[in-house]
């Protein structure tokens, strides 16, 4: 298979563009487009076609019990795919959709098991980004989009890193630029009395709970280790994530000894030939021995630290690292999804100094 690339740059996109067209005919046919959003690029096909959906599974290397998100481009059009809109729901949708927040419903009946990883809930989202939502509006059905990436490694949020992994296996990339957060979308369950973050992102806990009063974490998300016997109710929560190629390890403690453990690591490394790598901060980047050292940002910027996290692990993978060592970024706001995707990254390898 050859894969087409379009470039959309722009504000002013439409779902009467040729280039719309050309790829929801793609959609509509059963096929795979990689698209931009503002979260990551998606994976994109038909979220109501059972077959387009296992060649999104098939694409990635994807395990099959793990649900895939609906994408639609107005609020209106959730009410074909779930079975009902609690209340809540609707503040939550009023006050950040479209943007970068997933809400788990019952599905309805339409909603082929193949989309939802065989459970009987769907999560859905309505993306801001103006070329996704053309693409769903002339696409004329709901787009299931994981992550544009092969699973478990970390999620694009150029085309560049979508052309590495997908390359071959899916007709068309659409190309509209750098994505915005750089972190996938925040994922609340809907369906129980009290909304539960099942995926922490952009739009943190404190933000949701303006809107609705209390709102619960799931337990998973701040585990230290991974649950072999979790069902996953949502994208990520089951599997090892935005890996790199190289092992990776995270340093937590007050800044002076972080940097002085990792510097003690790389000169043992160093001593044994290998090749390190350092994910920190602006602050501390000039302290540091390794033999590539990547700034993630200041940490008063923690959305210029989620921008750049997964550029930077695919970066390492580029300079053919051997180990990278990465401070740690926990905090009450977006740390707290920063954190859940190094954590996974590392294979939740963290040490405490």
């Amino acid at each position: 298979m050859i894969t087409k690339i379009i470039n959309v740059t722009g504000n002013e996109v439409s779902s009467n563009d040729d280039w719309a067209k050309e790829a929801a005919q793609v959609i509509r046919a059963g096929g795979l487009v990689a698209f931009p959003t503002e979260t990551v690029y998606g994976l994109g096909a038909n979220g109501l076609d059972e077959e387009a959906a296992k060649k999104i599974y098939a694409a990635k290397g994807r395990p099959s019990d793990n649900p895939l998100i609906l994408h639609i481009s107005e609020f209106s059009e959730i009410k074909d795919i779930v079975k009902s809109v609690p209340d809540v729901a609707k503040k939550l949708a009023d006050a950040f959709w479209p943007g970068p927040m997933t809400m788990v419903f019952e599905k309805a009946d339409i909603v082929p098991y193949g989309t939802t990883g065989g459970l009987d809930t769907v999560a859905v989202r309505c993306p801001s980004h103006s070329v996704a939502r053309a693409l769903i509006k002339a696409s004329g059905v709901p787009i299931a989009a994981p992550s544009a990436n092969a699973s478990g490694r970390p999620s694009p949020t150029l085309a560049e890193h979508v052309k590495e992994d997908m390359d071959g296996k899916i007709e068309l990339i659409i190309d509209g630029g750098a994505c915005d957060v750089g972190l996938e979308s925040t994922i609340v369950d809907v369906t129980g009395p009290v909304p539960m973050i099942l995926r922490p992102g952009y739009i943190t806990k404190a933000m949701l709970e303006k809107v609705v009063g209390k709102v619960e974490v799931d337990p998973v998300i701040v585990a230290t280790k991974p649950d072999p016997n979790l069902k996953p109710k949502a994208p990520g929560m089951k599997y090892r994530h935005y890996a790199p190629k190289a092992d990776m390890t995270i340093f937590e403690g007050k800044s002076e000894d972080v940097v002085s453990r990792i510097n003690a690591e790389t000169e043992r490394l160093h001593a044994e030939g290998k090749k390190v790598g350092v994910m920190c901060s602006e602050e501390t980047k000039a302290m540091y021995k390794g033999d590539v050292v990547f700034s993630a940002g200041k940490r008063s910027s923690e959305a210029e630290v989620a921008h750049n996290l997964f550029n930077i692990l695919r970066e390492f993978d580029e300079c053919n690292v051997d180990y990278i060592f990465a401070e740690s970024f926990e905090s009450d706001d977006l740390g707290m999804a920063i954190m859940n995707r190094l954590i996974k990254a590392a294979g939740y390898k963290k040490t405490k100094v």
